[in-house]
């Protein structure tokens, strides 16, 4: 007879552990906003005189100083505010190191949208409405922006629109009918200028493909394409040949 009573017996199998459903958990979110509004065109008169009259059409508009960005040089012609392309940002903010905290924050939330282009555009720009942090940057919901200006490849005039931008980390604030309400009061600005001539269509220049880099002998500014008749920074022809 078999002494199986003497046998050691198999330890069962342990009970599953019961996954809870809900798990004690730390959130953490960042929201990164940003947008703009641009205004219709209007054509006025080329000239230095009038190029220098962008910052005015701000006074009274702008809470603090009035900034000038003007184009890009064709050794930044790839800047890009793009983290997903380093060679891109490293280029942009190389450009744009010596500019205030105000202004690089314009700059960076109108480009991103793509409100405006630094390969073709002139900015004049300051803080419309808000406040700023203790670093001097812009609130999410402050307002920057001012006049963006380019020239008219078939005519040389200077094409000059109002443009408006805000965002940044935070919750989005309700600005949108402020936005509105100031690029009203640029637009107004700039239809009043004495070298106003009318409304057109704001389009911006399309870059040609290739390195370009055409000097212009006036100002001694490089193009940043080769198809440019006039030059993005002074607004006179360039030499070809």
């Amino acid at each position: 007879m078999p002494l199986d009573f003497l046998k050691r017996k198999k330890p069962d199998d342990p009970a599953p552990t019961p996954e809870p459903e809900d798990v004690s958990a730390q959130d953490f979110l960042v929201r990164i906003t940003y947008a703009a509004k641009s205004s219709e065109g209007v054509r006025m008169t080329a000239g230095p005189s009038a190029l220098a009259a962008l910052p005015t059409i701000l006074f009274g508009v702008a809470k603090g100083e009035v900034e000038v960005i003007e184009p890009r040089a064709v050794e930044f012609s790839q800047a890009a505010p793009d983290i997903e392309h380093p060679s891109e940002a490293l280029q942009w903010v190389s450009a744009h190191s010596d500019l205030s905290p105000v202004a690089r924050h314009a700059v960076l939330a109108l480009e991103t949208v793509d409100a405006v282009d630094l390969a073709f555009d002139t900015l004049a720009c300051g803080l419309l409405d808000g406040e700023l942090d203790t670093s001097g940057y812009p609130m999410f919901n402050s307002i920057v922006g001012g006049v963006a200006s380019h020239w008219d490849e078939a005519t040389g005039d200077m094409i000059v629109r109002g443009v408006v931008g805000w965002g940044g980390k935070g919750a989005r604030g309700d600005t949108d009918r402020a936005a509105s309400r100031l690029l009203a009061g640029i637009f107004n600005s700039i239809l009043a200028n004495q070298y106003a001539i009318g409304v057109t269509a704001a389009e911006r220049p399309v870059p040609a493909p290739g390195r370009g880099g055409l000097v212009c002998a006036s100002c001694g500014f490089s193009s940043a394409h080769e198809r440019a008749f006039y030059c993005p920074k002074c607004g006179m022809r360039l030499l070809r040949g």
